[in-house]
């Protein structure tokens, strides 16, 4: 299941410093840890900062700006991280889970501390409970990655689809798949990120550091992705 990253031959050797298999899991939980703690500060710093927040929230291109630059950073981390140096990738990630806080300052202002704290631990178990599924499973689960990425096209273009016809049944049956999708997608990128970093480890320091990167990236966004679907089952709004 795992592929050769960057062109890396596993069969070259040289005098590189290199990074053991745990120091890079334990990276990937830390930064994507640190990601999710960036995002939640912002969030809380742009509601409480009510010129800041009416400012998002009262022009669409602002918003449309802020969604652009999400995708662009996103786009650029996914696609050029092995052009851009350590350093800067890192300062990407930072800057997208900040711009991602901004767009989040909405779920504090509309949905009560209490159901947020909730569905945030409900999260919490369900990736935790997934990514252990991936850690451990034996079953390779390859196939399941590609049945939730093809239900995941068909989620985007249902709530697409919902935005014309604001059918609240089907807003409810997006939202159960939501939660299906991405905690399916938890146990396949948490597998398929075993596999790439057993692969970095062989790899020079710096090269191994962007692919655990690039690993704490798809799991934030798996986190961030089913806690959004979650919060409409266990947000209660002010």
């Amino acid at each position: 299941m795992s592929e050769n990253i960057y062109g890396y031959d596993p069969a070259r050797s040289d005098a590189a410093p290199r990074i053991a298999f745990p120091a890079l899991m334990q990276k990937v939980y830390t930064w994507m840890t640190l990601a999710l703690a960036i995002t939640a500060l912002t969030a809380y710093v742009t509601m409480q900062n009510e010129g800041l927040f009416y400012a998002i929230f009262s022009s669409k291109l602002i918003m449309w700006g802020l969604f652009g630059g999400e995708l662009l950073l996103v786009t650029v981390l996914s696609s050029e991280i092995h052009r851009l140096s350590f350093p800067v990738s890192g300062l990407l990630f930072a800057l997208y889970s900040m711009l991602n806080g901004m767009t989040f300052s909405a779920i504090l202002f509309l949905y009560t501390s209490e159901s947020i704290a909730t569905t945030f631990l409900v999260t919490a178990g369900t990736f935790g409970s997934m990514s252990l599924i991936g850690l451990f499973s034996k079953r390779d689960l390859t196939g399941m990655g590609r049945f939730f990425f093809m239900m995941l096209i068909g989620l985007i273009i249902a709530t697409l689809v919902n935005l014309f016809l604001q059918s609240t049944a089907l807003m409810w049956i997006c939202s159960m798949a939501g939660v299906i999708i991405f905690s399916g997608l938890t146990a396949y990128d948490t597998q398929k990120m075993k596999d790439v970093l057993q692969q970095a480890e062989q790899m020079k320091q710096t090269d191994a550091l962007k692919v655990s990167l690039l690993c704490s990236l798809e799991l934030y966004l798996d986190f961030i992705n089913l806690f959004l679907y979650l919060l409409r089952f266990f947000g209660d709004r002010k």
